[in-house]
């Protein structure tokens, strides 16, 4: 037992190590990315029909480090703010597959054709996607009118207040090194230490036998469309699995499927764009995550480039084990700033005359807690907005608040209220 946990301990800091550096410079590029990119910017190139918007927006989506259940909130309120609905869809199949962080995670463990295959493919399945819904839902292509904005003047302040506070440097540093490994970290070492179990528990040519055909793809596919795993931490994972024999092709149908879908982005779909259009997302994630491994095993068949001889070729320097425990030492950082920074929330807001207390289910990352805000702040008489996103609270402050309004606002979103009262004195 003791020989079986050090392997399993040596085969998690081996996995970290060979990330970090890679993971750390795409933290980096990340907050830059949530820095200067506006999201007015997004919203007014994502507005409109037909196919530019559509191309548009999986564009957008492909660099955005954006997980499956951050997308959603995300998505739903950039089809809230005018997006169309085919757009929505192609923006929903692009960017949880990737992002600059995983894509530098795929290079550091997979490799370049790798690397490079894997936003070409998530760009092709949104557009794919983003077309079949404008071919075969033309059903509301206009934002309902309740959900337009309503201008007021406090929620114009707080959205350029929140603008600001992400750009320039510190803002990009802040968001890469703090935010988004809030959102990110407890998924990613979730990765990582599965990774681990598989590399120290299964034998090495476990998976051989399933080949590189459909059989081997489907297998894939069942385990990740119904399981949660982020794009970045679904990278070790991959690649202890390719490991023990899974093909390069098949590992790429996990890539797609497990971060674009599981069971609750399913449901939330369902509710925020319809039947039509999450059954058309479900079937173009299937099918091109299919279509896609079969390519990419073809490819690496033709290239003749062994995946999993990059697995072992890479050297682990001082430099390595530096950035893991560098990239350690911001996720812990990270994930103990998000629960201090609840409480201090939650204590600020508690004397709040006149306030409104939301309990609120489905929020896992600060995407989901921003769109909250911003969806409460353009409601009628809201003066100011702050959510927990540990206790999954929404404290309201303002005129003459409407609770069902606000709740409408907040399941807009995809997300549950469960309750709306007045907060404590």
């Amino acid at each position: 037992m003791p020989t079986l946990f050090f392997r399993i301990v040596a085969a998690f800091w081996t996995a970290t190590a060979e990330m970090a550096p890679y993971l750390l410079f795409g933290f980096l590029i990340a907050g830059a990315l949530a820095a200067f990119l506006s999201p007015k910017l997004v919203e007014r190139h994502l507005g409109g029909g037909g196919l530019p918007a559509v191309v548009k927006a999986s564009l957008f989506g492909v660099p955005l480090p954006l997980c499956s259940c951050g997308v959603i909130p995300v998505a739903a309120s950039l089809r809230q703010h005018g997006a169309s609905r085919a757009a929505t869809v192609s923006f929903l199949l692009s960017t949880p597959q990737t992002g600059v962080d995983s894509v530098l995670a795929t290079y550091s463990m997979l490799g370049g054709l790798f690397a490079l295959f894997r936003p070409v493919a998530a760009l092709v399945t949104g557009v794919v996607g983003g077309g079949l819904v404008a071919l075969f839902d033309r059903r509301g292509e206009q934002a309902p009118a309740a959900a337009v904005p309503v201008g007021d003047d406090a929620c114009e302040d707080r959205c350029e207040t929140d603008e600001r506070r992400v750009r320039g440097v510190r803002g990009a540093l802040r968001y890469g090194f703090v935010t988004l490994p809030q959102d990110i970290g407890v998924n990613l070492l979730v990765g990582l230490l599965l990774a681990a179990a598989i590399a120290a528990l299964l034998p090495d040519d476990l998976l051989a036998g399933l080949g590189r055909g459909p059989l081997a793809m489907l297998a894939a596919m069942a385990v990740g469309i119904p399981v949660y795993v982020c794009a970045t931490g679904s990278v070790p994972i991959a690649a202890a699995l390719i490991a023990k024999g899974l093909s390069p092709g098949a590992a790429l149908v996990f890539l797609i499927t497990g971060p674009a879908t599981n069971t609750a982005t399913i449901a939330t779909m369902w509710k925020v764009l319809g039947a039509r259009a999450a059954s058309l997302y479900l079937a173009t994630v299937a099918g091109m995550a299919v279509a896609s491994g079969l390519v990419l095993d073809l490819l690496f068949a033709t290239v003749r480039v062994d995946v999993s001889g990059h697995l072992h070729a890479m050297a682990i320097g001082p430099w390595h084990h530096a950035a893991a425990v560098a990239l350690l030492g911001v996720l812990a950082a990270a994930l103990v700033a998000r629960r201090i920074a609840g409480r201090r929330e939650e204590k600020e807001t508690a004397d709040m005359d006149g306030a409104l207390r939301i309990s609120i289910e489905g929020m896992s990352c600060n995407h989901c807690r921003m769109s909250v805000e911003r969806a409460l702040l353009e409601s009628d008489g809201v003066r100011r907005v702050e959510v927990d996103l540990p206790a999954g609270k929404a404290l309201v402050a303002g005129e003459e608040l409407d609770g069902e309004t606000l709740r409408q606002r907040i399941e807009a979103l995809g997300f549950r209220v469960v309750a709306v009262e007045p907060a404590s004195p």
